[in-house]
């Protein structure tokens, strides 16, 4: 097993069906995603990942694209044939669910996975995924502090049967919460693209796994390393880059490699790898080659 793999999470194929992503996806089957899961996990990959959406506006597919399958189905299905890889949401929005939910939810991942939980979080954006769902307006409006207070109230529920909570919008306590999580530091990673995440990710959470240009996360990782917030951590900080140049590490190593190599030397301490591939095999023998990448 090569150990470099251990430093990137996959962007998983299938699992999200972006533009460009190539017609192979569009037609795999499930068994093609297991494979794929068994020959991460298999080469020493950190995690997998699979996002929240539960409705992609149509006037917004083209640039979004529209397949996101649900993470807690298939993770939970991944869980079991696979040993060591985690599971990273990328991202679970905030306000879709009443944090006792996701502590209930995905607590009960954590167990059935012998704690290869990473729960991804980010407030969401999509304001008609929002009034879909009924929580349009000032829930809308107020999604940050409301994700805020979530977040507080995860840290209360992780791995306790009877948690309690009180703040400004969620207030619990008396209620038993059997099964919970394997443990009570479940790591939560903040997504999003501004300072504002980068912000909730040092008070609030243990890593940052944002998108967008690498030049600007850089910058704001830079400040960020002279606040009170970061000298207030009681940790590292995770910082979970995803590289934008297409990467191709059978026929392009060295472009790869370089790729790679600037977000870790931008702060990176792990990278989200996205890799087109031709077919389930052709993507396959990318993550072998990949994992076999001298930096």
């Amino acid at each position: 097993m090569a150990s470099n793999a251990s430093r990137y999470g996959l962007f998983s194929p299938i699992l999200f069906m972006m533009p460009g992503a190539g017609d192979w996806q569009a037609d795999a089957a499930w068994d093609d995603m297991v494979a794929i899961a068994q020959a991460a996990d298999r080469l020493g990959y950190d995690h997998l990942t699979c996002g929240e959406h539960v409705g992609i506006p149509q006037d917004q597919a083209a640039s979004r694209g529209t397949r996101y399958y649900d993470p807690l189905a298939s993770f939970g299905y991944l869980a079991a044939v696979t040993r060591r890889i985690r599971f990273l949401t990328y991202v679970l929005v905030l306000g879709y669910s009443h944090p006792l939910q996701i502590a209930k939810r995905y607590g009960t991942l954590d167990v059935v996975s012998g704690g290869r939980l990473v729960l991804g979080l980010g407030v969401g954006s999509l304001e008609p995924e929002f009034a879909a769902l009924g929580l349009g307006g000032i829930e809308f409006e107020e999604r940050g502090a409301r994700g805020d207070d979530a977040l507080r109230a995860l840290r209360a529920s992780w791995g306790r049967r009877v948690p309690e909570h009180h703040g400004r919008f969620y207030d619990f306590s008396d209620l038993v919460i059997d099964p919970c999580a394997t443990r009570q530091d479940v790591p939560i990673w903040i997504g999003g693209r501004s300072r504002r995440s980068l912000r909730r990710a040092l008070e609030l959470a243990d890593g940052w796994a944002p998108f967008g240009p690498l030049d600007g996360l850089a910058g704001m990782l830079d400040e960020a390393r002279n606040t009170p917030a970061w000298a207030a951590r009681n940790g590292p900080l995770e910082v979970v880059f995803r590289h934008e140049e297409a990467i191709d590490p059978i026929g392009a190593p060295i472009p790869t490699a370089d790729t790679l190599r600037r977000l870790l030397d931008a702060g990176a301490t792990k990278v989200n790898i996205a890799i087109p591939g031709q077919s389930c095999a052709h993507y396959i023998e990318q993550l072998e080659a990949l994992a076999a990448l001298d930096l």
